[in-house]
């Protein structure tokens, strides 16, 4: 009988299990790296999410394993060159389209992250629990007549666009594979910098968006405008980002993803320089890579992802 290994599986599922379970044995444990590479060769699949690197050294411990299932769309968790060598199967939601328009997590999230930043929520709030009610002190911004740049026009960028048209914003963006779009008029790139108020990025992450959004790249961006970041933290030349921060090029930026998050050293965020940074200057809002993990989005992929598994395994 197939043999799986769920490394994460916390608030995982019941219906997905219930699937999985139909077709295999499925183990539910975290584990350590070592405990892992120990293990991994009794089975056929590993199921994970981010918390795990599932790189070279795993699929050489791992004589039996078929497939790689994570409900995500990115993959910089996962050797996909030492998968493919290995002949193992990654079962994920990248190209899954269709699919992926019925799941709104990140898109909302993304809009929460802009708001939280242009209206100083976090600190707002904080100033309240320790007993203040000055509000001059979280003077904010309109969104109404603000130009939104939205960078990559699929799923989530189209997505963006259309809360963008909501909010009365007028919406501009640039997507190499998409010339136009019911939300937003195209623009070349270098202008949807020079124009955007609001910069939010929704592009894949591959060797050719890898650092797209460098020292130039800020210094093109409208003085006083603020970046959201949902898509990953690659995308993005981290230092030129602080640097634009500390110059007061950019009034702000809202992150949920970060370069340093796929490294196997645990305590990485204590010296990252941009969460250094938030911890002690309210134009940087990050979060810890949450735009999709919604109940209700979590629950819908990882039914789906098990779905596939089963279909892989013929169950």
């Amino acid at each position: 009988m197939t043999k799986i290994l769920n490394l994460e599986p916390e608030g995982y599922s019941p219906k997905a299990r219930s699937v999985l379970e139909s077709f295999a044995t499925v183990d539910e444990q975290r584990l350590s790296r070592r405990a892992m590479l120990n293990a991994v060769g009794d089975y056929d699949a590993l199921i994970v999410r981010l918390d795990y690197t599932i790189d070279r050294e795993v699929f050489e411990h791992a004589n039996n394993l078929g497939a790689v299932a994570t409900a995500t769309t990115g993959l910089n968790h996962v050797d996909t060159e030492a998968a493919d060598k290995h002949g193992a199967e990654i079962i994920c939601l990248r190209g899954e389209r269709e699919f992926l328009d019925s799941i709104y997590a990140t898109a909302e999230h993304t809009w929460a992250l802009l708001l939280a930043c242009i209206r100083s929520l976090p600190d707002a709030t904080t100033h309240v629990e320790r007993g203040g009610w000055d509000r001059d002190q979280f003077k904010g911004h309109e969104l109404h007549g603000a130009t939104l740049g939205v960078l990559g026009y699929g799923r989530l960028g189209s997505k963006i666009a259309r809360y963008g048209t909501a909010f009365g914003m007028d919406v501009l963006s640039h997507d190499p594979n998409v010339s136009e779009g019911e939300y937003a008029t195209f623009v070349d790139f270098e202008e949807l910098l020079r124009e955007s108020d609001y910069l939010s990025i929704h592009v894949p992450y591959n060797d050719s968006t890898e650092e797209l959004i460098g020292p130039s790249e800020f210094e093109l961006m409208k003085p006083g405008s603020y970046l959201v970041n949902t898509s990953r933290g690659e995308i993005i030349e981290e230092d030129a980002l602080l640097e634009s921060l500390e110059e007061g090029q950019l009034a702000g930026a809202a992150l949920d993803v970060l370069r340093g998050e796929y490294t196997d050293e645990r305590d990485w965020t204590e010296s990252d320089p941009l969460v250094e940074y938030a911890a002690t200057n309210p134009n940087l809002i990050i979060t810890p890579h949450v735009a999709g993990a919604t109940h209700e989005s979590m629950e819908k992929t990882e039914i789906f992802i098990a779905e596939k598994l089963a279909a892989y395994f013929d169950a």
